[in-house]
């Protein structure tokens, strides 16, 4: 995707010292745009951690080129086996919730098994690494063009009047590597002509909203309109959304969404007033080996500074203020479960499907 004239990718090799992985720092947007490279492990587990990476598909990939990373410190002193292995449990214990992570690791560790020599097993952790992006770029640019077709119906319907749709935090190509899950039918669609309009939620307590699927949909000439997290309701009962998009950082095998805090909220008023909600996911975001999300995921609970505290662009620089008395206590929970009989569909590279077991099972058998 584009940001000015340039585009990018939101995770990439240094084209001139492959021992960096750079990306974009999404801490800054969008009041700087920095590239922050990473060099060890630990540079990309305080990087998932602190959120200047984040998005599903962009942690896991995040987390295979850590794994690369993780060879390259390997000297004649390194028990190998023992090195990958600890880097690998450091990486994955990093952010429980979101699939990907996990799944990326141990994809890059199962190439590694029959490599031996430091040179081999780098070269081997790169390539899968960098195997992993061109997958999830491609099920991205897939999921748009499956998602597509929903927005067209929904075009000719109105008649040509634009699409209104109603997003939550950001599941576009900054958290995806490139095009997103959410994002991506959109831009399909304004490549195509047809009118589209974003509701944009806030989505507190990081603004993930604001700050970023703002900005990269202005980036991209995509018409939006920035909301409070609790107004989507509101704008559902007076008919002016046309369908709900969300991400996941979780799917079970039955059709139950991780996703977002909040985003269950929205679930529940799509349903009462009858308005398609989706969830667009690569298949690298389905757990198949659970059932019930609500007692099978992990919800990852976060610093309670994010909700006491807000940050903002004041005096030319970022600022944190408090926005509650000094001893309020404060809990902040990361996601929340959707069940899967508030969700109409999955938007996946196969296909859509219903939010079922036997419609999952069949698209991905």
């Amino acid at each position: 995707m584009k940001i000015g004239n340039q585009n990018y990718q939101s995770i990439w090799v240094d084209e001139n010292d492959p021992g960096v992985i750079r990306v974009i720092d999404q801490q800054k947007l969008p009041f700087f745009f920095e590239i922050k490279e990473l060099r060890a492990v630990d540079d990309v587990y305080s990087a998932i951690e602190d959120m200047t990476v984040r998005g599903a598909p962009l942690i896991g990939a995040a987390g295979a080129f850590g794994i690369y990373l993780a060879t390259l410190e390997i000297n004649s002193q390194t028990n190998i086996r023992e090195h990958l292995s600890n880097a690998a449990r450091y990486l994955i214990s990093c952010r429980p919730t979101a699939v990907n992570l996990s799944w990326a690791v141990n994809q890059v560790m199962e190439k590694l098994k029959n490599e031996h020599s430091p040179e081999s097993l780098a070269k081997t952790a790169l390539k899968a690494a960098i195997e992993i992006c061109e997958i999830e770029k491609e099920n991205c640019r897939q999921i748009g063009k499956h998602g597509l077709k929903i927005i067209e119906a929904i075009s000719r319907k109105k008649k040509g009047e634009a699409v209104n749709i109603l997003t939550h935090c950001n599941a576009g190509w900054l958290a995806c590597i490139d095009y997103g899950t959410v994002t991506a039918p959109i831009y399909l669609a304004r490549e195509k002509g047809i009118p589209v309009h974003v509701w944009v939620d806030e989505t507190r307590p990081r603004n993930q909203g604001s700050k970023l699927t703002a900005y990269e949909l202005g980036q991209n000439n995509i018409p939006y309109t920035l909301i409070p997290d609790n107004s989507g309701g509101h704008l559902m009962q007076q008919k002016l959304v046309d369908i709900v998009i969300v991400g996941s950082d979780r799917t079970t095998r039955t059709g139950d969404v991780a996703n977002k805090i909040g985003t269950y909220l929205k679930a529940l008023a799509a349903f009462d007033n009858k308005i398609p909600f989706y969830s667009a996911l690569t298949s690298s975001s389905i757990d198949f080996s659970i059932s019930d999300g609500l007692k099978e995921i992990i919800v990852e609970e976060r610093n309670p500074d994010e909700v006491t505290n807000v940050s903002g662009f004041a005096e030319g620089r970022i600022q944190s203020v408090r926005i509650c008395p000094d001893d309020t206590v404060a809990a902040n929970y990361g996601f929340d479960i959707t069940p899967a009989r508030l969700i109409t569909g999955l938007i996946t590279e196969k296909g859509i499907c219903r939010a079922t077991e036997k419609d999952i099972k069949e698209m991905f058998s």
